[in-house]
């Protein structure tokens, strides 16, 4: 991938981060004052889930970006630079789907 590409869509998923990430923050702020079966239906409610799967999968997207950029940057044996961001790669779609399967299933 290109850098201008690169850069674009780290902006990009920073800009759908950002709200997402406010939302995300007085949605479980306002948990604090809601009892159990509040909680329990706010939790089951799917734009919760759709949004949270969305944090999830932009989230890890933005920071694998974001570390291939520092390890463009600090790492300069081309070896290790080349396993860390297979390594970030592999978890950055590993750890994303295992979270979709846990909200499909709930687990």
């Amino acid at each position: 991938m290109n850098e201008t590409r690169k850069w674009i869509l780290h902006r990009i998923s920073a800009i759908i981060l950002a709200p997402l990430y406010v939302w995300l923050y007085f949605s479980l702020i306002s948990l604090s004052t809601k009892n159990y079966s509040e909680a329990i239906y706010f939790f089951k409610n799917p734009l919760f889930g759709f949004l949270t799967i969305i944090v999830f999968f932009v989230g890890f997207f933005h920071a694998k970006i974001s570390l291939g950029e520092i390890f463009e940057d600090y790492i300069h044996n081309k070896k290790i630079k080349n396993v860390a961001n297979l390594l970030v790669t592999i978890l950055s779609i590993i750890i994303p789907l295992t979270i979709l399967i846990l909200f499909i299933y709930k687990i």
